[in-house]
């Protein structure tokens, strides 16, 4: 799962600088998934190199991408957001979202494997 994270993380930094140079965004609200996708790197990153810690950085990065999920779809939902700013939204909750459910599947993969 590790390298699954740093995937993810890679695709939100890529999705985040696609789109504020597409839009020419001048806001920094467009570099979020960027700054939520270093967050991944990151957890990614000392998940491989510890791999005693590997369990709890697998939890905080699905803590993490339940959060990009909640605040993306807050946002949309809140701002009726449109353009690229909904383009960058939904690709965030799509690819959170699926990350999150390949980490549910392995927690229990885990927990079968142990008991």
């Amino acid at each position: 799962m590790a390298q699954r994270t740093i995937g993810l993380g890679i695709a939100l930094v890529l999705l985040g600088i696609i789109v504020t140079v597409l839009s020419s965004s001048g806001s920094v609200t467009s570099l979020i998934p960027t700054f939520i996708g270093a967050i991944f790197v990151g957890i990614g990153l000392v998940a491989s190199q510890m791999p005693e810690r590997n369990r709890d950085m697998m939890h905080i990065a699905a803590a993490v991408a339940l959060l990009a999920i909640l605040g993306s779809l807050g946002s949309l939902i809140g701002r009726g957001s449109g353009g690229w700013a909904l383009f960058s939204q939904l690709v965030t909750v799509v690819l959170c979202g699926g990350f999150l459910f390949l980490a549910i599947q392995s927690f229990k993969e885990a927990r079968a494997a142990r008991d």
